[in-house]
């Protein structure tokens, strides 16, 4: 079933995604497979992955840096947005898809593909938020999705690309299905499909366990700029540089994990591990200082349009218009959130203890209740009685 001549695969040198390789070749009839793998500081080795993907029948295998632009194009407006789905979840995997979604189209257009493909299934987000960016970059591209097709079971997956020469894998395979990057880890499956199991403590790796944690506390002051972290402790850092620093402070103290009932956008609830830790962390500075720096009715109507925000980015709108607009409200109000967080980190904690900026509209004599107070007390007589006076009439109205 001919669909496309030459194809870009997403590539990660898993069991699925190297079996789309011969498959879209011997079931589709894609004549060249060309294997994309997105670096975003996932710490994998990619030069053995960049080898693989050629022995399993790519004709050229990409590797692209993308780790910069994953912080400071993704992460950084989402911090801005003080973006959590559900309240809870930083969106440190769905943050990546639009990223790897615009550089399979870049590398389309480079390479003359009249198609891309991932190796999403049917019951994920993943393969919306593909999909859906890939149509807003370049509507006239294909989308491949074999393993959403093939209906294929695990070991049969196995089996097919072991007729290709793709070895199985040799140790026994883990039972979780793991995505990680720069940003985070997302742990699922297994034992964690039961939501009334407690996690082992095994999946987790950027954070540690509360009894291995420091018994001394530890103070971290995160430094931004027009709502952008540029420092931790006074020391500038680059964007990877600081999300990589604080990852390790973080989770040296227990912090970051998550364990959740998610929606899914397919409309599957699923149970989700999470590791974010910096992440997790900046948001919640990010947010302490905008209540600071910003005004009563900005701040109000801002926790709106995150929650939209957030189900933006989960729901793999992205390069919206929708999107774009929000984009505009949002960066108007970060111009003040410029200032310093201080947070302390113990024993699974990270508390927020002091706050500071020369944008501050705190007022010590309006808000201290010593000698120093400024404050009008008179005024507030005539303030509740205009304030109340809708109330006042209603009453009178309801209760004769």
């Amino acid at each position: 079933m001919g669909r496309a001549r030459k194809v870009v695969l997403a590539y990660s040198g898993g069991v699925d995604t190297s079996v789309c390789i011969p498959y879209l070749k011997e079931e589709w009839g894609v004549e060249e497979v060309i294997a994309l793998a997105a670096d975003l500081g996932q710490g994998d080795e990619l030069g053995p992955i960049q080898e693989k993907a050629l022995k399993s029948g790519a004709v050229e295998s990409l590797v692209a840096d993308a780790t910069e632009s994953f912080v400071k194009d993704y992460a950084f407006p989402a911090i801005q947005a003080n973006a959590l789905y559900e309240n809870r979840y930083p969106l440190s995997t769905a943050l990546a898809r639009p990223l790897i979604a615009k550089l399979l189209v870049e590398a389309a257009e480079k390479y003359g593909a009249d198609a891309v493909a991932h190796g999403c299934t049917g019951k994920g987000n993943d393969q919306v938020r593909f999909d859906v960016s890939i149509m807003a970059l370049n509507p006239s591209l294909k989308v491949l999705a074999p393993a959403r097709e093939w209906g294929f079971s695990r070991e049969e997956t196995i089996a097919y690309g072991e007729k290709f020469g793709i070895p199985s894998p040799v140790k026994k395979s883990s039972p979780y299905s793991i995505d990680r990057n720069l940003l985070g880890r997302s742990i699922e499956a297994g034992v964690l499909e039961n939501p009334a199991n407690e996690p082992p403590e095994e999946i987790y790796l950027m954070t540690k366990a509360i009894a291995d944690t420091p018994d001394e506390a530890e103070y971290v002051e995160i430094g931004f700029e027009s709502g952008i972290p540029t420092s931790l402790n006074g020391k500038a850092l680059s964007p990877v540089a600081l999300i990589t620093e604080l990852n390790e402070i973080t989770g040296n103290h227990g912090v970051g994990r998550l364990d959740m009932i998610e929606n899914r956008l397919v409309g599957i609830k699923s149970r989700e591990i999470y590791e974010a830790p910096a992440l997790l962390v900046l948001i919640q500075a990010h947010r302490d200082l905008e209540s600071l720096t910003l005004t009563a009715d900005v701040t109000h109507y801002k926790r709106g349009i995150e929650e939209t925000y957030s189900h933006i980015i989960y729901q793999g709108l992205w390069y919206s218009p929708l999107k774009a607009a929000l984009d505009g409200f949002i960066q108007s109000t970060q111009e003040r959130v410029s200032g310093t967080v201080r947070v302390k980190f113990l024993k699974g904690n990270a508390t927020i203890v002091g706050r500071w900026s020369d944008n501050s509209l705190y007022s010590p004599d309006l808000a201290t209740y010593g000698a120093e107070d400024k404050f009008d007390h008179k005024a507030a007589e005539g303030f509740i009685y205009v304030w109340g006076l809708p109330t006042r009439i209603w009453s009178q109205k309801v209760r004769g």
